[in-house]
């Protein structure tokens, strides 16, 4: 009676965890923590730039056939051999995204040209629908809208691991550290006049893609026979696709401002395209100032300056009664150089040593009086072809610095 009677109290509870266990089976998983809900890709500050862009006088038909990967890059990694590709193959979808949106779908008439032999198939299939419930009075398709520019290019390189470096300190086995890589992603896009070919603008792009590592750990005794030991961090790496996507979408805005310069179109707000024109071509000049890492050199004066030479200052010049007789001229430190590549060395061509007043060639150019020659290679060091240098002549101003 006993037993009879704890089975009916259990039969309840074990009807509701039955239920309970099969309903459970059919209802929908739920999401995994930390799961975000689907948005669109943010627009980086040249998108927005490109986006916001005052309309033109008239826009214009353009069509984008590919724009592939030509880097031929896999995915780096320094574990394993990786298959993937470094870079999205699908770059033509950005490329036609900006061109629909610069400012805000008025720039540019996109034409379909990627996928072409779809739509032809779309477009028989309507046709030969048509004409068999309509027969001969059915209506025709209107024709395909030209391009009269084509936007070629492509992704022409991605350099992995062009800086690396890392910080980290350890104090009493509690430490932390940070790791840093940097990789650059270049773009090249070009518009060609359909009508004759011709490239009307070009351009090249570059985006930097960061990956930084943040890491702590702690290794330490607590007590004799007590070892507290922990780690800690985090990764952070920028998506290639979006670096991708900033540097076609600046891309695309160089070529519409490059374009209102060079007068292909124009703005409707002239006032603002001037404006625009100017900003652009302020920042390329800078940043060719930037980039710029040698000052450029001018060309040497006066009849008998030597084209390349180093000089260093000098108080005063030499009086003309202390200078040598003979000694080593300034020459090109060049392995081929020669009177032929060197004009002004002709005179200097005999192979005996000529009196300083018969080599004009090589006189100071006058100008300069608190500098004097300094000697790159002698005369003894000359390759077997080249003419014994001369000395240079006793009286005269001496070369002036090349900085």
């Amino acid at each position: 009676m006993r037993v009879r009677g704890l089975s009916a109290r259990l039969r309840l509870p074990l009807f509701l965890a039955a239920a309970g266990l099969t309903l459970a089976g059919c209802a929908t998983p739920d999401r995994v923590p930390f799961a975000e809900n689907p948005k669109l890709a943010p627009q980086s500050p040249v998108g927005i730039r490109l986006d916001t862009l005052p309309p033109p006088d008239r826009a214009v038909d353009v069509a984008v056939y590919s724009f592939p990967d030509m880097t031929g890059k896999n995915e780096p990694n320094d574990n394993i051999a990786e298959y993937s590709r470094a870079v999205t193959q699908g770059a033509y979808a950005f490329v036609i995204d900006a061109l629909n949106h610069a400012g805000h779908g008025h720039w540019f008439n996109v034409v379909e040209r990627t996928d072409l032999a779809h739509l032809l198939q779309e477009r028989q299939l309507i046709r030969a629908t048509r004409q068999q419930f309509q027969g001969k009075n059915a209506k025709e398709l209107p024709g395909l809208r030209f391009a009269g520019i084509l936007i070629e290019g492509g992704i022409v390189g991605f350099d992995a691991n062009i800086t690396t470096g890392g910080l980290g300190a350890n104090y009493l086995g509690i430490g932390a550290d940070t790791n840093y890589r940097r990789d650059i992603v270049t773009v090249a896009m070009r518009a060609v006049s359909v009508q004759s070919g011709k490239i009307l603008e070009s351009v090249t792009t570059t985006k930097t893609v960061f990956s930084v590592q943040l890491s702590a750990n702690v290794y330490k005794f607590v007590a004799l026979d007590k070892l507290l030991q922990a780690e800690a961090g985090v990764t952070q790496n920028e998506p290639t696709q979006l670096a991708v996507r900033e540097a076609i979408d600046l891309a695309v805005y160089s070529l519409i401002v490059q374009g209102a310069s060079d007068g292909l179109w124009h703005f409707r707000d002239h006032a603002f395209e001037a404006a625009v024109v100017h900003d652009y071509q302020a920042k390329t000049l800078q940043a060719i100032q930037a980039m710029s890492a040698i000052t450029p050199v001018g060309p040497a004066t006066g009849p008998g300056a030597v084209p390349v030479a180093v000089a260093e200052e000098s108080p005063a010049p030499a009086p003309a009664s202390h200078a040598p007789a003979t000694g080593t001229a300034m020459v090109n430190q060049l392995p081929s150089w020669s009177s032929e590549s060197h004009p002004q060395t002709a005179a200097a061509k005999p192979a005996a040593v000529a009196p300083p007043a018969a080599t004009p060639a090589h006189a100071a150019a006058p100008g300069n009086a608190g500098a004097r020659a300094k000697p790159i290679q002698t005369a003894s060091r000359l390759p077997a072809r080249v003419p014994m240098p001369v000395a240079a002549p006793p009286s005269g101003p001496a070369l002036p610095p090349i900085r």
